[in-house]
């Protein structure tokens, strides 16, 4: 059966991410450092190739894609933008502590908490998972063998957290500013139970013999992973 690959990747690094802050619609611009390192995660390392980039609207993801598929144009997506933090945007959590009293129970996920004139956890899963399904839906149609998105670290495990196999909290998928996962879209398990499997953290070492799954906690035969269960 055929499969496709879909590559996630988080945008480089920001100022804004040196300087601690929560950032999400403001549109910030890689920082010279965040430039250097993809140049130099370029230079050391692989990253896959795609037949298709697709890219948040924000400068830093579409600076990124640039940067990685100099010969791609990315095709921006709205929804691929990150959380809306609201007023908690450009603040750093040591401000918030102290001048924003629901930043604590939103911090804890409290449900129905979300920033002011934010958007709330349900609002952006919602959001970013309708996307993401569109995505999947245009791949299969297209038959397109790799897809690349490059977005926000935020939206990544969101992905990951909703679709990924095998499973973990959105808090096991943080990726470093320009890294990311590849997943493996296989018809009949998306059709079956909506999920990909997790296959590599990307970019890859130049030479390596590893397999898909050097590097993870689990293995194809471990018995407590049965991919069957999805395809009932």
């Amino acid at each position: 059966m055929k499969t496709y690959k879909i590559h996630l990747i988080r945008h480089g690094t920001t100022q804004g991410n040196l300087d601690g802050l929560y950032i999400g619609h403001s549109d910030v611009p890689l920082c010279e450092q965040g430039i250097a390192e993809i140049e130099q995660l370029k230079r050391e390392l692989v990253y896959p190739e795609a037949d298709f980039v697709f890219s948040s609207p924000l400068s830093r993801c579409t600076e990124t894609a640039k940067l990685i598929y100099p010969d791609k144009k990315p095709i921006t997506i709205e929804e691929l933008i990150e959380y809306d933090f609201g007023e908690f945007d450009g603040k750093s959590a040591e401000e918030l502590h102290k001048k924003q009293p629901l930043f604590d129970p939103w911090l804890k996920g409290e449900p129905g908490v979300r920033p002011p004139f934010g958007e709330s956890n349900i609002e952006f899963a919602e959001r970013v998972c309708a996307c993401f399904r569109k995505i999947v839906d245009g791949i299969l149609k297209a038959g397109a063998d790799s897809t690349t998105i490059v977005t926000h670290g935020g939206v990544i495990m969101t992905l990951m957290a909703n679709y990924a196999l095998p499973e973990a909290e959105a808090s096991e998928w943080l990726t470093p500013a320009g890294c990311g996962y590849t997943l493996r879209l296989t018809p009949a398990l998306w059709t079956a139970g909506q999920k990909l499997e997790a296959i590599e953290e990307i970019p890859v070492s130049k030479v390596s013999d590893k397999n898909y799954y050097d590097g993870w906690d689990y293995y194809p035969d471990d018995n407590a992973f049965d991919i069957s269960e999805y395809l009932d």
